[in-house]
C-alpha cells in the first residue's frame, strides 16, 4: 500500500492464527501518515463502493479519481487512484479528521498493515499473510492483539476478497500466464464491465453488447450492483477465455 520510496519498513510472512499488537484510531500520534506517499491500485469492487461513497456515476468517478495504465505487453490494464500533488502525494479522500470515505475505504486500506497475497489452487485459492513494519507507524504499540483472520473479519474484507478472488480467475488465468494477450476490445470490455458499471448496466440492459441478449427477467436479477459486477466478471471469463474451453481453465 505504501510507496517504495519510504525505505523505513520490513515485511515479513505471518500465520493465519499468528497474533501481532496493532491499532489504528485517531489518538495514534501517525494517524492517516499511511494514507500519503501512496501507489494505491483500485479494484473493481473498490471502484463499486467508492460509487456509493461519492454518489457519482462510475464514468465521472473514473475520469475525476481512478488512473488507468497498462505498460505494452501487459495483459490487463491497472487501476491506480489518483493522488493530490501537495508534495506528499496523499489520499484524494484523506482530511485532518480522517478518511472522508470510510465506510467504503478500499481493501488496501482496510487490510493495512498486512498484505494479502492469493493465488489458484486446485478448487479454489490459496491464501497468504504478510505483515508490512514501518519505522513511522505507531499503531505497533497499541496493546490490542490481533491475528491476520479476525483482522480481516473485523476490518469487514470479506465481500472485499470473495470478488478480487473472482477477479483473479480472469487476471491469473492459465492462458494469461502462458503469454495470451486479450484483443484491444477484450480489454475495453474490462474497463466497461468492472468499473465502469452504469455504462455497462445501460449497455447490457439495451442489449447493445453484441454477443449477449437479454430478457426482462434476466434484467430483474441484475438491480443491484453487486449482482451485476457478479455478472460481469463471469462475463469477461467465457467472453474473454472461450478459446480456450476445454482445453485450459
Amino acid at each position: 500500500m505504501v510507496d517504495s520510496s519510504q525505505p523505513e519498513q520490513d515485511t515479513a510472512p505471518i500465520d493465519t492464527l499468528e497474533s501481532f499488537a496493532f491499532a489504528c484510531h485517531p489518538g495514534v500520534a501517525c494517524y492517516t501518515e499511511c494514507c500519503r506517499l501512496l501507489e494505491l491500485a483500485i479494484s473493481p469492487y473498490d471502484a463499486l463502493r467508492l460509487r456509493q461513497a461519492t454518489s457519482l456515476p462510475s464514468q465521472q468517478l473514473l475520469e475525476k479519481y481512478f488512473i488507468i495504465e497498462q505498460d505494452p505487453g501487459e495483459a490487463f490494464p491497472r487501476v491506480y487512484l489518483t493522488m493530490v500533488d501537495d508534495g506528499r502525494a496523499s489520499c484524494v479522500f484523506v482530511t485532518k479528521a480522517g478518511c472522508s470515505v470510510y465506510e467504503h475505504r478500499p481493501g488496501a486500506c482496510r487490510t493495512y498493515p498486512l498484505g494479502r497475497a492469493v493465488s489458484r489452487i486446485a478448487g479454489g485459492v490459496n491464501e497468504r499473510f504478510v505483515i508490512l513494519r514501518e519505522n513511522h507507524c505507531q499503531g505497533f504499540l497499541e496493546t490490542a492483539q490481533q491475528t491476520p483472520r479476525n483482522y480481516i473479519t473485523d476490518q469487514g474484507l470479506t465481500r472485499y476478497n470473495t470478488f478480487n478472488d473472482a477477479v483473479m480467475e480472469i487476471l491469473q488465468h492459465e492462458a494469461i500466464r502462458n503469454g495470451f494477450i486479450p484483443s484491444r476490445s477484450d480489454v475495453e470490455l474490462f474497463i466497461l464491465a468492472l468499473y465502469n458499471i452504469d455504462s455497462f448496466r445501460e449497455h447490457l440492459f439495451h442489449n447493445r453488447l453484441h454477443f449477449t441478449v437479454m430478457s426482462h427477467n434476466e434484467r430483474q436479477q441484475l438491480e443491484d450492483d453487486e449482482s451485476l459486477l457478479r455478472f460481469g466478471i463471469d462475463m469477461l471469463h467465457k467472453q474473454i477465455f472461450s478459446q480456450f474451453i476445454g482445453n485450459i481453465s
